[in-house]
């Protein structure tokens, strides 16, 4: 790696990468959104209080809005989900934020059930109230099927009467202030009707007008977060009244004409579950938000690494910091570990489409697409800070972008489930599932080629069953005093076991995407990625592979030197690499570190070198 990396990049092989990171039909899918960031309305703003940003954040949803074709046709449409929060997310988090909200969690929720309603959406629908979710509490956040707030059946009045019934059932975080128009939310609430609990459903109920919250509401703005502002708030019920419309119900449950209660679930789980179901796209959201943000962080990473001089091995030659090392030795794994995310986003995306609508594969890919989001987000996080540490104090700036987009890769690893908790879960379901095996006929146990793909995919699947079978053999061996005991013996390799699973589907994905590619440039360039991302996960996991005799002593101490030699060609393509996010030219000229001329933003038009100096004649 020398400083004269190619920053050339050929338009084919970028255009050729889009495709591989956004499918086959990005005008359809992407076009509009990535048109939409880089429009006017959309411009980074300069030295704006908290409150004039979050303002500008709802100004901007009626913008989006009123440019859509179809509001619920958004809200219907996972892909068109998923495509808002990947490029909306690197430009504006709170907007992201609340535009999330309103068209999954709200109008998703809304359509999802409306089968018997036959409720007037059109306020929804025109932004004329806005929507917001409700459904975590002080006490219980990814236990809210134990929520506390209650909806009791009222049959003189047919309807129903929410209420807060104690400090821990305040609803935690929603957008619920004024703050941007009316708000009308979706509220999570435990159906009481006949001295019976049947669980918790969703309430459309009216929470503020355009200044203050309604009668038996109360809202108050939590404390500042991490973070682009949002108008977090706690939010509780005073013997609310609303009509029986205002129950989600359906096949999962619903109070009938004569005030009875009937449901096709007999499981309260089961039916809090369904009520939530938009949760999963809320996931899908979440990991299309992370993976935006990384693609915006590493591009300016990369851009401000070839434009920052230091001092060179001669004084009088200055080389770009990037040059080193040191420096774009991150940055390569970064792309590769981009690429990755990038690539089982949209496997999960296609596995949830494919099962949604069907019985058979649903959980499983339910599963998948939990696993992403936490392992995506992580990555994402990881990948941010370490573009932010490279581009030292100027990306700790807000102008510069990067900053706040660090604190919202936080927001994103706990919105929709925190990692952890749906690692967990996913650790549970599969601890006793059957262990993976070599699918190309090669025994499973001999050690093959470092160079071929299928002998990586190989040790891959065996990293992932070592973790589980450690897991169950913890399971086995612990004390019998209780199954929360025996899951805690299991639970550290089995999370170690999901972290292998989403770095298996992830080198599964990158094969896929190569094997797409006819021979040229561009496949060079997913094969040089898909290699770096595959051998960085061997190498850590290299005693194991040892030990079990599926690496040899040998590959073990070569493994550093092919790794160090895919840094070096990842390395020299950066700038084409970054090409292929597609990133609109307005966008990083809002970033000033992403452009050459970046220390014009500090530049004094009253200081003294703004004065021409005195000639001899004038002194």
């Amino acid at each position: 790696m020398t400083a004269t990396i190619d920053s050339i990049a050929t338009e084919s092989t970028a255009d050729t990468l889009k495709g591989v990171l956004f499918g086959c039909d990005f005008r359809q899918e992407h076009g509009f959104w990535r048109r939409l960031i880089s429009t006017e309305p959309f411009r980074r703003p300069a030295d704006r209080t908290p409150d004039e940003r979050l303002s500008l954040a709802y100004e901007r949803l009626k913008i989006l809005n009123s440019t859509l074709d179809s509001a619920a046709g958004t809200a219907a449409d996972p892909r068109a989900l998923a495509a808002l929060h990947e490029w909306i997310g690197a430009v504006d988090p709170a907007l992201t934020t609340v535009a999330g909200i309103h068209y999954n969690l709200f109008l998703g929720s809304l359509l999802d059930h409306d089968g018997d309603a036959g409720r007037d959406l059109s306020e929804f629908l025109r932004l004329r109230r806005i929507g917001t979710f409700l459904c975590t509490e002080v006490a219980h956040g990814n236990d809210a099927v134990a929520v506390e707030t209650t909806a009791t059946y009222d049959r003189a009045r047919d309807g129903f009467v929410l209420h807060t019934p104690h400090s821990g059932a305040q609803k935690f975080m929603p957008n619920a202030s004024p703050a941007g128009g009316p708000k009308t939310g979706l509220v999570a609430a435990r159906l009481l009707a006949d001295g019976a609990d049947h669980g918790v459903f969703l309430f459309l109920v009216p929470l503020t007008d355009e200044v203050r919250p309604l009668p038996g509401v109360r809202v108050r703005r939590l404390p500042a977060r991490l973070g682009s502002p949002v108008d977090h708030c706690l939010t509780s019920f005073d013997q609310v009244f609303v009509e029986r419309e205002a129950l989600l119900g359906g096949e999962h449950g619903r109070v009938g004409d004569n005030g009875e209660f009937s449901s096709a679930m007999g499981n309260r789980r089961r039916r809090f579950l369904t009520s939530i179901g938009r949760v999963t796209i809320g996931k899908i959201s979440m990991s299309a938000c992370a993976v935006g943000a990384a693609r915006a962080t590493l591009a300016v990473a990369v851009r401000y690494g070839g434009h920052r001089y230091i001092s060179g091995p001669r004084a009088t030659q200055p080389v770009p910091v990037i040059a080193h090392r040191s420096h774009h030795g991150p940055l390569a794994e970064a792309m590769a570990t981009v690429f990755a995310m990038s690539l089982l986003h949209r496997r999960a995306l296609d596995r949830w489409e494919a099962q949604a609508g069907t019985a058979t594969g649903r959980a499983e890919a339910e599963r998948l697409v939990a696993v992403a989001k936490g392992w995506i987000t992580w990555r994402a996080r990881a990948v941010i800070v370490e573009c932010r540490e490279r581009c030292g104090a100027q990306a700790l700036l807000e102008h510069n972008g990067i900053a706040d987009l660090v604190a919202g890769a936080e927001g994103v690893i706990t919105a929709e489930g925190d990692n952890l908790a749906i690692h967990a879960k996913a650790a549970a379901e599969m601890l006793f599932a059957a262990p993976q095996t070599s699918q190309d006929g090669t025994p499973d146990a001999a050690p093959g080629d470092l160079a071929d793909p299928r002998f990586l995919g190989r040790l891959h699947a065996h990293v992932e069953d070592l973790w589980f079978a450690r897991a169950r053999a913890r399971m086995s061996g612990a004390r019998n005093d209780g199954p929360l005991d025996r899951w805690n013996a299991a639970s550290g390799p089995a999370l170690r076991g999901v972290e292998a699973h989403a770095h298996r589907q992830a080198a599964e994905a990158y094969a896929h995407a190569v094997a797409g590619l006819p021979e040229g440039p561009a496949r060079d360039r997913l094969v040089e990625l898909q290699r770096l991302f595959a051998l960085r996960w061997v190498d850590r996991n290299s005693g194991d592979l040892l030990a079990a005799g599926r690496l040899t002593v040998e590959q073990v101490n070569t493994l550093p030197d092919a790794v160090e030699r895919l840094v070096a060609d990842v390395a020299a393509h950066l700038p084409t690499l970054i090409e292929s996010f597609a990133l609109p030219e307005e966008v990083l000229a809002d970033w000033p570190i992403a452009c050459a001329d970046y220390a014009d933003a500090y530049d004094d038009p009253e200081a003294g070198w703004q004065t021409a100096a005195p000639t001899e004649g004038e002194r």
